[in-house]
């Protein structure tokens, strides 16, 4: 066995060459659709490419509310970001999402333990999103493949060396990895739920694609 991501191979990476993120938050219809959609958003502004080199980003909720649409005020933060909130169904997390997911990112600790839990080798390749930018930060990026590889080989190697990090790299305090629920929020709380998001998206896809954000 190669790699930490399990995708359908257990190598890393699913075997027609894709490369499967899956963000997880509670009801799938804020947290996770604001970060599944600004993560879209990122990969084809830095990638300028459709289907994002093959990086399939995608959510589900641990008490998911199938077959709903996200949240009015997180579809309008997407807006303010220029991501695109159209066509969005809630999903309830299901042991296929872990099982074909190459990256696993949840919006709270006890959301990566309910992942985690599952089973299916999850562990290594589950983070919070917070977790996960943290190690990411602190990974070189001329170690990574470069995106001439291509992305999928990148994104394997990322999630690997991040892995190999966790446990040296220790969150400041409890709350640091947590992005908190704003259901049933004003749009102002939303708005700043969305900002963080961002911002802690913004170092993860600069190192899977080695593209800064544009200014």
């Amino acid at each position: 066995m190669r790699g930490i991501g399990t995708g359908t191979t257990g190598t890393g990476g699913s075997p027609n060459g894709s490369f499967r993120i899956l963000h997880v938050s509670t009801g799938n219809v804020c947290r996770s659709p604001i970060t599944e959609r600004l993560t879209r958003h990122a990969l084809a502004d830095r990638l300028g490419d459709p289907l994002w080199g093959g990086l399939i980003v995608e959510s589900a909720g641990t008490w998911g509310h199938e077959g709903a649409p996200m949240e009015a005020n997180a579809a309008t933060v997407l807006t303010d970001f220029g991501a695109d909130p159209s066509g969005f169904v809630g999903r309830e997390l299901l042991d296929d999402h872990v099982i074909r997911a190459d990256l696993v990112l949840t919006a709270t600790r006890d959301h990566r333990a309910q992942v985690i839990s599952m089973g299916h080798s999850a562990g290594l390749r589950t983070f919070t999103l917070k977790e996960f930018t943290r190690l990411v930060r602190a990974i070189d990026p001329a170690t990574l493949p470069p995106l001439e590889d291509g992305a999928v080989e990148r994104a394997v190697a990322l999630v690997r060396a991040a892995a190999a990090l966790r446990g040296w790299l220790l969150a400041p305090t409890a709350e640091a990895d947590e992005v908190f629920d704003p259901y049933g929020a004003p749009l102002p709380f939303f708005r700043s739920i969305g900002d963080e998001i961002n911002e802690a998206l913004d170092p993860v896809v600069t190192a899977l694609t080695g593209v800064p954000a544009r200014t």
